[in-house]
């Protein structure tokens, strides 16, 4: 299954039942529970890994595009670690109080894994790095440890054996 963010198609695994959502664009997200409180968040997307037992949260950012808000690299630990805490948040809720039965049942799903995991996809002029990964990556450990203590910093060029997808 292919999701696009920007200008980068991600092309997710999902033949063995693994399920996605670009959760952002939810109508309960949208509706209902960004109006908990001003500034909620959500991450790009979630991805479900029944094999691996696994829900991944994706961010994604990608600043070789002018259109991309630049956030400043002190406050992209603060931005990503605040989109993980009120997408979970909002799992839980959509879970139990969802209109609409598919996100109901993808939260009940995403809930019922093992794991969670984090990514943070970054990509950048590599002449030009705005962000340093291994600086980001450190101050998103210290902050998401209690979620996922082996997150990863990555982009299209240097994915992980366990992330089911390609990005072009």
């Amino acid at each position: 299954m292919i999701i696009t963010e920007g200008v980068l198609n991600f092309d997710f695994q999902t033949d063995d039942g693994a399920l996605l959502s670009k959760y952002d664009e939810w109508r309960f997200y949208r509706h209902h529970f960004c109006k908990i409180a001003e500034g909620i968040k959500a991450v790009d997307f979630i991805y479900i890994d029944k094999s691996q037992r696994c829900t991944w949260l994706i961010e994604v950012k990608d600043y070789r595009h002018q259109q991309t808000e630049k956030i400043k690299p002190s406050e992209l630990a603060d931005a990503v670690a605040l989109k993980v805490r009120d997408t979970l948040a909002g799992l839980v809720a959509a879970k139990y109080n969802a209109i609409d039965v598919n996100e109901k049942q993808f939260s009940q799903h995403a809930l019922e894994m093992s794991e969670i995991r984090v990514v943070l996809h970054l990509e950048q002029v590599l002449a030009k790095r705005y962000i340093e990964p291994a600086d980001i990556l450190t101050k998103l450990k210290q902050k998401l440890k209690a979620i996922d203590a082996h997150l990863k910093v990555v982009n299209k060029d240097n994915l992980k054996s366990d992330m089911r997808w390609v990005v072009s």
